[in-house]
């Protein structure tokens, strides 16, 4: 830390324009673009069909999966995809397999009316959810992979990067969604947002192309270390067979991963950590649930959201995430994450003063900045404290593990934002404050470990 001190900051921004930070970037493009699909676009379709903010709000349960999807990240680290993996290699065998899902998927909601077909459009979201949180875990795992295990300021770095590439893939898709389905609506075509859907899908076809310029980094200790995990098993076991062969590769693939964890941190340590990342984000995931609803309930049209929310929250995030990956460097990443923790709180608050004044560009135009450079904080430190926590032989695994705890808390919990505000009778206002306390939990956990943790900071 103290040699982080003594660089410049000329010095200690020089590691963005190593040319490993491009391919994450995009990475992280991959990554951010289908929360625009099952989060913004999907909220407003269903919305403007005319279902509640409470259905809107439930519907989100679909994200829930990404709450878990470190369940099958375990298959994601060793199974091979056929023809793909030999192609292409094994990680980007995994994401173009997903990418062709959600591309499927948002062709079929093209051709379905959500009034009449509910069911159907919930469960295609939930189709591109799956499709996309198995995607993450491969995205985060050849990223890290594109860093050394000892590169602490590199990790640091190519986290906000991979936080300004999420950003960019969720802001400037939100743009694209929202601008085409507007242009579709004033064109006087009835379904302008099955349209938009294909407008969507060229995107990911761009993504698939981009990521064939991405190399994957070929790990022979990752093999060998899962190797002699299963040979430790089998000797255990005291046999050879075939039998013992697929019951060591099952024991191997679902527990090592969860064991070495709790081994390098020890186990109170490791269950503090897992309460931190739970709480961290959920006061943002209320707030982010119900953003696009609040905007248009107080005036706002989609073009307005567009441009603010998106088009303007873009460049401050981009700009911010990368002075938060300096921040984080040159203090440390627990000290940033307690400063975002605070960010957060004190900008949900200007979203009360938004609902209390009522529709203003200027103010509108304030809180999405101060929310952004918030956000653009957080999401950097969070990155950068759970890539620091894991496994080389368990790359994938741990992160997921790791990045769905966080999720659990942001989806399972903020499901229910739109019935708070049901409940609120419609006060924005007070919403946004309750959503500003609940980070609290999660800076008390934080303060507890912060003196324990095992990072390369």
């Amino acid at each position: 830390m103290n040699i982080y001190k003594k660089q410049t900051i000329s010095e200690t921004f020089s590691v963005y324009f190593d040319r490993r930070m491009i391919k994450i970037l995009l990475l992280g493009a991959i990554s951010g673009f289908p929360w625009v699909i099952i989060g913004s676009s999907l909220s407003l379709w269903l919305k403007e069909d005319g279902l509640s903010r409470s259905a809107v709000g439930w519907a989100g349960l679909i994200f829930t999966v990404y709450a878990f999807n470190y369940l099958w990240a375990p298959i994601i680290d060793r199974v091979r995809i056929p023809w793909l993996t030999n192609k292409i290699g094994h990680r980007r065998g995994w994401i173009v397999l997903m990418q062709s899902i959600i591309l499927i998927s948002l062709i079929c909601w093209s051709f379905i009316n959500p009034t009449a077909n509910l069911a159907l459009v919930i469960s295609i979201g939930l189709i591109i959810a799956i499709a996309s949180a198995t995607q993450d875990i491969t995205v985060d795992a050849l990223r890290i992979e594109q860093i050394g295990e000892n590169e602490g300021q590199s990790m640091q770095a190519g986290a906000a990067m991979a936080v300004v590439g999420w950003w960019t893939g969720y802001k400037l898709g939100g743009v694209i969604a929202l601008n085409s389905a507007d242009f579709f609506q004033n064109a006087g075509i009835q379904n302008y947002w099955q349209v938009t859907f294909l407008i969507l899908g060229v995107v990911i076809i761009a993504c698939n192309i981009g990521l064939m310029f991405i190399n994957e980094p070929r790990s022979i200790d990752k093999s060998n270390s899962h190797r002699l995990a299963d040979k430790m098993i089998e000797d255990k076991l005291g046999s050879s067979n075939w039998l013992i062969k697929i019951v060591a590769w099952i024991t191997g693939t679902v527990i090592g991963p969860i064991t070495s964890f709790f081994k390098k941190n020890g186990f109170n340590i490791a269950l503090a950590i897992l309460g931190f990342v739970f709480l961290f984000k959920i006061g943002e995931a209320f707030l982010g649930r119900m953003s696009v609803i609040f905007y248009k309930e107080i005036g706002f049209t989609k073009s307005d959201i567009a441009l603010y929310s998106k088009g303007l929250g873009w460049v401050t995030t981009v700009i911010f995430t990368l002075l938060g990956g300096l921040f984080a460097i040159r203090s440390g990443v627990v000290k940033a994450m307690f400063v975002s923790g605070i960010l957060m709180a004190l900008t949900n608050l200007l979203f009360s003063l938004l609902a209390w004044s009522g529709k203003s560009e200027l103010l509108f135009a304030i809180v999405v900045i101060f929310d952004d450079i918030a956000a653009a904080f957080a999401t950097v430190a969070f990155v950068a404290f759970i890539s620091m926590l894991v496994d080389r032989s368990y790359t994938a695994t741990q992160y997921a593990l790791l990045a769905s705890i966080g999720t659990a808390g942001r989806t399972t919990l903020a499901a229910s934002s739109g019935a708070l505000v049901d409940w609120l009778n419609g006060d924005w206002g007070i919403f946004f404050i309750i959503t500003a306390v609940m980070v609290i939990p999660s800076l008390i956990f934080l303060y507890l470990i912060r003196n324990k943790l095992n990072l390369n900071d």
